[in-house]
């Protein structure tokens, strides 16, 4: 039986290695015929072969995979975004993909993902409506997300995270046992990921985990004291959406 081609591109030389890892040592029936990192790379690459699946990652670097997508609207391959935000599902069915896996994923994940894939003989009407479920059936019971630093990804609990703090594109997260880590994402990118998970942005720099404010100071200006004791400016833009969630406790 003739292989299927695959095609990866993931910005993160960890998350790229463990994927093509995954795929290599999973699903036999799958030949990776290229790699790339960046929007430029794989669009060179894509040049010259069209794979049966495309593995894409949605953020790369200071472009996305869409700005792929866009240079190769023609594109015949079945593609499965690699994204660690389910935001970006209304763009991926705009885009046609097969579907998309939530970082940090499973086997079991990526193997429901290239099923799918196989699946794109069946009737077009049958592709749209995996993909409408997709989006109208969102990943409310998120419990862990993966955190991309310059040497690493680690996997942590949403539930541990107190805070998060803009540094520039960077942003610092602070969790419940001390530690701090600086992550290679814009706190926005953050901010849109966990909103639906119990973190309130209560400023241009700082996004909190609402179950661990402790105290709301009325005074100068309005701030929060967290269960750390760290205190939290809170923007006069955000200061209603604020009091509005304590008096609801």
């Amino acid at each position: 039986m003739k292989k299927l081609t695959s095609f990866v591109v993931e910005d993160n030389l960890l998350a790229l290695e463990m994927l093509v890892n995954d795929i290599s040592e999973n699903f036999k029936e799958i030949e990776i015929i290229g790699t790339a990192k960046s929007v430029i790379e794989a669009a060179k690459l894509l040049q010259k072969t069209q794979p049966d699946i495309l593995f894409l990652d949605i953020m790369l670097g200071n472009d996305t995979g869409f700005d792929l997508l866009e240079i190769f609207p023609n594109l015949k391959s079945k593609i499965i975004f690699v994204t660690a935000s389910d935001d970006y599902a209304i763009r991926a069915f705009k885009f046609a993909a097969i579907d998309y896996i939530l970082k940090p994923y499973s086997l079991e994940d990526l193997e429901k993902s290239i099923h799918k894939a196989k699946l794109q003989i069946e009737p077009r009407k049958e592709q749209l409506n995996i993909l409408k479920q997709a989006v109208t059936k969102p990943n409310t019971n998120l419990k862990k997300i993966s955190l991309h630093t310059q040497d690493k990804i680690i996997i942590v609990d949403i539930k541990d995270i107190i805070r998060c703090k803009s540094d520039n594109n960077y942003t610092n997260f602070y969790f419940k046992n001390g530690s701090k880590t600086l992550v290679s994402k814009t706190l926005k990118h953050y901010s849109d990921m966990l909103k639906t998970h119990g973190f309130l942005r209560v400023h241009q720099s700082h996004l909190i985990n609402k179950s661990e404010i402790k105290e709301y100071i009325k005074s100068d200006g309005g701030y929060l004291i967290l269960k750390d004791n760290s205190n939290i400016p809170v923007s006069v833009r955000k200061r209603t959406d604020v009091i509005h969630f304590l008096k609801g406790l």
